[in-house]
């Protein structure tokens, strides 16, 4: 199958054919990407970066429909980062799936997959850990000793191979999002990160690639997650006792079937402070909790109306 430019289209700073296929470019070496990179650049584009773990859905499309619309190039890049995983986590078998995912990003008009491997990633010899301190200690990383050290130090790094100028990050991640926001301005990157709303199953279930852990029952339960996180913002934002309200929401949680809860918080959305009352700051609900071995987050803000 041969591919012709369009007449008078640009010419892509990279090819969009392989071994017969038009399909996302996939590239595996530094070296190339690098190339790949400084092509773009030289022809004065925008770069945007959209960083997953793979195992793509709906979510992720999300992240690329929104890159496409600020940048000239999306650079899509898949990578399970062992640095993120405890050794008691689900790394061996979180999923993999990386024929579909090339099928979704095509589909979806991505420009580029960096896909790099382990030893592509953390070459023999990798001594460096990026560490943001504060704004991870509390909720992920009191449940996950070391977890953000390894999603900064993997996304410092993509940042640095991939140089784009916009990186978009889901809002299911809420506390990965203030992280990073906080590790760019710390470290001086000059890239502006945009923050893409959480994508939700018509039920409201939070999209999430452990979502495919869940057995047909533990789905169904899974649901009071975000029902759960909905009532109690609500009664928040109408005056409730928030200590009450939150420990209210972690009952309903067991209640529905959730194994156990890592924790209901309500923080201030840029710090993340835990907030005994609501203030005149955005303020956000977050949880963690597990059911059927398989652990679920998901986070809404809590909006005071004028009943409220």
């Amino acid at each position: 199958m041969a591919v012709r430019p369009i007449e008078g289209a640009p010419r892509p700073c990279w090819p969009v054919l392989i071994e017969g296929d038009v399909r996302v470019q996939t590239i595996r070496q530094l070296i190339p990407l690098r190339d790949a990179i400084a092509a773009c650049r030289a022809s004065g584009e925008r770069i945007a970066l959209v960083p997953t773990m793979g195992a793509l859905h709906a979510g992720h499309i999300a992240l690329i429909d929104a890159a496409k619309l600020v940048a000239d190039r999306v650079v899509a890049s898949i990578f399970v980062n062992p640095k993120q995983f405890a050794p008691n986590e689900d790394l061996d078998r979180y999923p993999r799936r990386e024929l579909a995912d090339v099928r979704m990003l095509t589909e979806a008009g991505c420009d580029l997959l960096w896909a790099p491997g382990v030893e592509a990633m953390y070459p023999t010899g990798f001594a460096s850990t990026v560490s943001v301190s504060g704004i991870t200690e509390g909720l992920d990383g009191a449940s996950r000793p070391g977890h953000f050290d390894g999603v900064a130090t993997v996304v410092a790094k993509l940042f640095n191979q991939v140089k784009p100028d916009i990186a978009l990050f889901g809002e299911k991640d809420f506390q990965q999002l203030a992280v990073i926001r906080r590790m760019v301005v710390d470290l001086d990157f000059d890239i502006s990160i945009i923050g893409v709303p959480t994508q939700r199953e018509d039920d409201g279930l939070a999209l999430s690639s452990r979502n495919a852990y869940l057995i047909d029952a533990d789905r169904a339960r899974a649901v009071a997650l975000p029902r759960t996180l909905g009532l109690a913002a609500r009664d928040i934002a109408r005056g409730a006792d928030v200590a009450q309200a939150l420990a209210d929401a972690q009952a309903a949680l067991l209640a529905a079937g959730f194994d156990s809860v890592d924790y209901v918080a309500l923080v201030d959305a840029e710090t993340l402070a835990p907030l005994a009352h609501l203030t005149d700051r955005p303020a956000q609900l977050l949880a963690a909790a597990k059911i059927g071995g398989t652990r679920l987050i998901d986070n809404i803000p809590v909006i005071v109306t004028e009943q409220g």
